[in-house]
Protein backbone atom coordinates (compact mmCIF):
# COMPACT_ATOMS: atom_id res chain seq x y z
CA UNK A 1 0.00 0.00 0.00
CA UNK A 2 1.16 3.75 -0.92
CA UNK A 3 1.66 6.12 2.11
CA UNK A 4 0.97 9.63 2.13
CA UNK A 5 3.97 11.77 1.40
CA UNK A 6 5.40 13.16 5.21
CA UNK A 7 7.34 16.19 5.94
CA UNK A 8 9.20 16.67 8.88
CA UNK A 9 9.38 20.10 10.97
CA UNK A 10 10.74 19.48 13.82
CA UNK A 11 11.72 16.01 15.56
CA UNK A 12 9.06 14.50 18.22
CA UNK A 13 9.45 13.12 21.32
CA UNK A 14 10.08 9.46 20.56
CA UNK A 15 10.01 8.81 24.17
CA UNK A 16 6.07 9.04 24.42
CA UNK A 17 3.94 7.19 21.87
CA UNK A 18 2.11 9.95 19.71
CA UNK A 19 -1.37 11.43 19.92
CA UNK A 20 -4.50 11.00 17.30
CA UNK A 21 -6.65 14.33 17.22
CA UNK A 22 -9.62 13.96 15.28
CA UNK A 23 -11.58 16.61 13.82
CA UNK A 24 -15.09 16.45 12.52
CA UNK A 25 -17.68 19.16 11.71
CA UNK A 26 -20.84 19.37 9.34
CA UNK A 27 -20.12 20.31 5.92
CA UNK A 28 -20.34 23.89 5.31
CA UNK A 29 -19.01 24.46 9.18
CA UNK A 30 -15.51 25.42 7.90
CA UNK A 31 -13.64 22.45 8.72
CA UNK A 32 -11.25 22.32 5.80
CA UNK A 33 -10.04 25.48 6.42
CA UNK A 34 -9.51 25.21 10.15
CA UNK A 35 -7.74 21.96 9.61
CA UNK A 36 -5.50 24.08 7.16
CA UNK A 37 -5.16 26.89 9.62
CA UNK A 38 -3.95 24.02 11.75
CA UNK A 39 -1.41 21.88 9.87
CA UNK A 40 0.16 25.34 9.36
CA UNK A 41 0.69 25.90 12.89
CA UNK A 42 1.78 22.54 13.82
CA UNK A 43 3.69 21.25 10.95
CA UNK A 44 4.98 18.23 12.90
CA UNK A 45 1.25 16.90 12.75
CA UNK A 46 1.07 14.27 10.41
CA UNK A 47 -1.77 14.52 8.55
CA UNK A 48 -3.68 11.20 7.62
CA UNK A 49 -5.03 11.10 3.76
CA UNK A 50 -7.89 8.85 2.99
CA UNK A 51 -7.87 6.28 0.09
CA UNK A 52 -10.85 6.19 -2.34
CA UNK A 53 -12.29 4.34 -5.05
CA UNK A 54 -13.63 7.67 -7.13
CA UNK A 55 -11.83 8.64 -9.79
CA UNK A 56 -9.75 12.34 -9.04
CA UNK A 57 -11.66 15.67 -9.77
CA UNK A 58 -9.89 18.59 -11.19
CA UNK A 59 -6.86 19.56 -9.59
CA UNK A 60 -6.53 16.99 -7.36
CA UNK A 61 -3.21 15.00 -7.16
CA UNK A 62 -2.36 11.99 -5.56
CA UNK A 63 -0.92 11.38 -2.26
CA UNK A 64 -2.03 15.21 -1.79
CA UNK A 65 -6.28 15.09 -1.86
CA UNK A 66 -6.35 11.45 -2.19
CA UNK A 67 -5.01 7.85 -2.87
CA UNK A 68 -6.89 6.50 -5.74
CA UNK A 69 -7.01 3.19 -5.94
CA UNK A 70 -9.49 0.43 -7.53
CA UNK A 71 -12.73 -1.03 -5.74
CA UNK A 72 -11.11 -4.35 -5.87
CA UNK A 73 -8.12 -3.43 -4.17
CA UNK A 74 -10.40 -1.32 -1.98
CA UNK A 75 -12.39 -4.96 -0.86
CA UNK A 76 -9.19 -6.69 -0.58
CA UNK A 77 -7.78 -4.26 2.36
CA UNK A 78 -11.40 -4.54 4.11
CA UNK A 79 -10.84 -8.29 4.23
CA UNK A 80 -7.23 -7.74 5.42
CA UNK A 81 -8.59 -5.37 8.00
CA UNK A 82 -6.38 -2.96 6.92
CA UNK A 83 -9.01 0.03 7.40
CA UNK A 84 -8.86 2.19 10.16
CA UNK A 85 -12.20 2.78 9.52
CA UNK A 86 -13.95 3.28 6.10
CA UNK A 87 -17.39 4.28 3.78
CA UNK A 88 -19.07 3.66 1.02
CA UNK A 89 -20.70 6.81 -0.51
CA UNK A 90 -22.42 7.47 -3.43
CA UNK A 91 -21.22 3.45 -5.03
CA UNK A 92 -17.49 5.12 -4.03
CA UNK A 93 -15.51 3.57 -0.82
CA UNK A 94 -13.60 5.84 1.17
CA UNK A 95 -10.53 4.85 4.04
CA UNK A 96 -8.09 5.50 6.26
CA UNK A 97 -5.16 3.31 6.71
CA UNK A 98 -4.51 1.36 9.62
CA UNK A 99 -0.92 0.78 8.77
CA UNK A 100 -0.23 4.41 8.61
CA UNK A 101 -1.55 5.18 12.09
CA UNK A 102 0.16 2.78 13.85
CA UNK A 103 3.08 3.05 12.42
CA UNK A 104 3.33 7.18 12.87
CA UNK A 105 1.78 6.89 16.72
CA UNK A 106 4.36 4.10 17.53
CA UNK A 107 7.36 6.01 16.40
CA UNK A 108 5.94 9.13 18.48
CA UNK A 109 4.44 11.34 15.74
CA UNK A 110 1.07 13.03 16.34
CA UNK A 111 -1.46 12.80 13.68
CA UNK A 112 -4.47 15.11 12.54
CA UNK A 113 -7.73 12.93 10.80
CA UNK A 114 -10.35 14.92 9.16
CA UNK A 115 -13.19 12.64 9.03
CA UNK A 116 -16.92 12.21 9.99
CA UNK A 117 -19.19 10.90 12.58
CA UNK A 118 -19.59 7.43 11.62
CA UNK A 119 -15.26 7.28 10.81
CA UNK A 120 -14.99 8.81 14.40
CA UNK A 121 -17.03 6.01 15.65
CA UNK A 122 -14.52 3.58 14.13
CA UNK A 123 -11.19 5.05 14.49
CA UNK A 124 -12.32 5.10 19.11
CA UNK A 125 -13.33 1.32 18.62
CA UNK A 126 -9.61 1.08 17.21
CA UNK A 127 -7.83 3.84 18.96
CA UNK A 128 -9.62 4.90 22.36
CA UNK A 129 -7.71 7.59 23.43
CA UNK A 130 -8.03 9.52 19.96
CA UNK A 131 -8.65 13.52 21.15
CA UNK A 132 -12.22 14.08 19.23
CA UNK A 133 -12.95 17.90 18.47
CA UNK A 134 -16.50 18.96 16.73
CA UNK A 135 -17.03 21.51 14.95
CA UNK A 136 -20.75 23.57 15.25
CA UNK A 137 -21.62 26.26 13.40
CA UNK A 138 -22.76 29.40 15.53
CA UNK A 139 -25.99 28.46 14.92
CA UNK A 140 -28.10 25.71 12.52
CA UNK A 141 -29.09 28.81 10.21
CA UNK A 142 -25.85 30.06 10.16
CA UNK A 143 -25.30 26.70 8.47
CA UNK A 144 -28.02 26.80 5.65
CA UNK A 145 -26.66 30.74 4.65
CA UNK A 146 -22.99 29.49 4.56
CA UNK A 147 -24.41 26.63 2.08
CA UNK A 148 -26.87 28.84 -0.24
CA UNK A 149 -23.51 31.04 -0.04
CA UNK A 150 -20.98 28.93 -1.46
CA UNK A 151 -23.29 28.23 -4.72
CA UNK A 152 -21.57 25.17 -5.38
CA UNK A 153 -24.80 22.71 -4.50
CA UNK A 154 -28.13 22.23 -6.03
CA UNK A 155 -31.29 22.75 -3.61
CA UNK A 156 -31.72 19.09 -3.72
CA UNK A 157 -27.72 18.90 -1.92
CA UNK A 158 -28.20 20.97 0.40
CA UNK A 159 -31.51 20.00 1.53
CA UNK A 160 -29.62 16.72 1.79
CA UNK A 161 -26.55 17.95 3.69
CA UNK A 162 -28.57 19.63 5.87
CA UNK A 163 -30.48 16.61 7.18
CA UNK A 164 -27.02 15.52 7.34
CA UNK A 165 -25.68 17.82 9.54
CA UNK A 166 -28.96 17.26 11.68
CA UNK A 167 -27.64 13.89 12.34
CA UNK A 168 -24.07 14.63 13.09
CA UNK A 169 -25.12 17.27 15.16
CA UNK A 170 -26.89 15.16 17.33
CA UNK A 171 -24.10 12.51 18.07
CA UNK A 172 -21.94 15.61 19.29
CA UNK A 173 -21.60 13.98 23.13
CA UNK A 174 -19.43 11.77 21.27
CA UNK A 175 -16.78 14.25 21.46
CA UNK A 176 -14.78 15.48 23.78
CA UNK A 177 -14.32 18.89 23.00
CA UNK A 178 -17.12 21.11 21.07
CA UNK A 179 -15.76 23.96 18.85
CA UNK A 180 -18.43 26.38 17.98
CA UNK A 181 -16.82 28.21 14.50
CA UNK A 182 -18.51 31.85 14.20
CA UNK A 183 -15.09 33.60 13.88
CA UNK A 184 -12.64 31.71 12.15
CA UNK A 185 -9.72 33.58 14.20
CA UNK A 186 -11.98 32.07 17.61
CA UNK A 187 -12.15 28.74 16.30
CA UNK A 188 -8.24 28.59 15.53
CA UNK A 189 -7.39 29.75 18.72
CA UNK A 190 -9.77 27.20 20.10
CA UNK A 191 -8.30 24.43 18.56
CA UNK A 192 -4.73 25.60 19.43
CA UNK A 193 -5.41 25.38 22.68
CA UNK A 194 -7.10 21.99 22.82
CA UNK A 195 -4.00 20.66 20.66
CA UNK A 196 -1.62 22.03 23.49
CA UNK A 197 -3.61 21.05 26.40
CA UNK A 198 -3.45 17.91 25.14
CA UNK A 199 0.30 17.40 24.05
CA UNK A 200 3.04 19.27 25.42
CA UNK A 201 5.58 18.16 22.96
CA UNK A 202 3.92 20.20 20.08
CA UNK A 203 4.75 23.23 19.44
CA UNK A 204 2.62 26.23 17.10
CA UNK A 205 2.36 29.67 16.76
CA UNK A 206 -0.77 31.66 17.88
CA UNK A 207 -3.29 32.34 15.23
Amino acid sequence: MKNPPEKIASAPDRSAQGRLFIISAPSGTGKTTLCRAIRELFPELRYSVSYTTRPPRTGEQEGQDYFFISANEFKNNIQRNTWAEWARDHDHFYGTSAEFIDRNLSQGHDILLDIDVNGTRQILSRYPDSVTIFILPPTFKALEERLLKRGTDSAQTIIRRLKNAEMEMAQKGMYKYIVINDRLTDAINALTAIIRSEDGRVQGGQA
